[in-house]
């Protein structure tokens, strides 16, 4: 009964009411749920030996896999999904819970810390830590392309017409044309980049060692500004939507929110749970937190966000 009382005092005193946030809907998922794909009203993990489809109301599907890692594409009911053991890019079909394909693309970082996506109508991994990109035809399973880039590049984005390629060992990002399957941009970088995304009007690349989210033009393809987190981001996730870009962290809170217009940060929210991953919807943020073997779901972004 306390709680509208509390409301109506922090709107008449001008606090930001970060409580709003802590709506969390935490659910258990036993194992090492990690990186995120939605899918609906629902997220697909990956876990220990196997990806898994989870709602707010439970498990709805499992795949068995050898050693499912890195982030993930979901495109028109098919799920793909690097496996670390066999150096494999895997094709799941959601809607029959199986794995239709297994394409032996090779995998640029079997610890893990890779992304697959999705754009210009092809499916897109790190392929080689020497430094090679490859590019899958969905309609066939085959690689297409390898693109030679930095070595030790291994985070991937698609966005603004372009599969964008963080080396965290050479501090690259690399504009890679899926016209022509070439590399027409190397931008320089800050300490250990890691994960990216593409959304509201740049390309956002997380600098872990110095704390920071860099800003990328992809008119110009430079870096036109920097938000400062704390002093790490080590590990953690990165997503864009809903005129905001979503930060998970490791240290401090769950996930912190950026205003793009402003490069300030609006929220910090949850409490410091260790690694995991993030993805945003309209309708809510989805985080793991495999140290703790939860997922949790966040209504209402833009109250969030504010």
């Amino acid at each position: 009964m306390m709680r509208p009382l509390i409301g109506a005092l922090a709107l008449a005193i001008g606090w930001s009411m970060p409580a709003m946030a802590q709506q969390e809907q935490v659910v258990a998922v036993p194992g090492f749920a990690d990186f995120l794909a939605v899918d609906g009203d629902a997220v697909w993990a990956t876990n220990k030996g196997r990806v898994e489809r989870w709602a707010r109301d439970g498990l709805k599907a499992t795949v068995p896999m050898a050693h499912p890692c890195g982030a993930m594409a979901f495109a028109r009911g098919t799920l793909w999904v690097a496996d670390c053991d066999t150096r494999t890019l895997n094709r799941i079909d959601a809607a029959a819970g199986r794995v239709a394909a297994s394409i032996p693309t090779g995998v640029a970082a079997p610890d893990g810390e890779l992304n697959v996506v999705a754009g210009a109508g092809a499916i897109w991994i790190a392929s080689d830590a020497a430094g090679a990109v490859a590019r899958v035809d969905p309609s066939t399973d085959k690689v297409v392309a390898t693109i030679a880039v930095t070595p030790g590049t291994s985070y991937l984005a698609f966005g603004f017409d372009a599969v964008w390629a963080v080396s965290l060992k050479g501090q690259t990002l690399q504009r890679i044309d899926p016209a022509t399957d070439t590399v027409v941009a190397t931008i320089p970088l800050g300490a250990r980049p890691g994960f990216l995304a593409a959304g509201e009007g740049a390309v956002w690349v997380q600098e872990q060692g110095d704390g920071t989210v860099a800003r990328i033009d992809p008119a110009s393809n430079t870096v036109v500004g920097r938000v400062k987190l704390g002093a790490t981001l080590k590990y953690g996730d990165i997503d864009t939507g809903g005129g905001k870009v979503w930060l998970r962290t490791t240290e401090d809170q769950t996930f912190a929110v950026i205003d793009p217009a402003t490069m300030a940060v609006t929220a910090r929210v949850g409490k410091a749970v260790g690694s995991g991953a993030l993805r945003y919807t309209p309708a809510g943020v989805w985080t793991s937190a495999h140290d703790i073997h939860t997922l949790s779901w966040w209504p209402d972004p833009a109250a969030i966000a504010k």
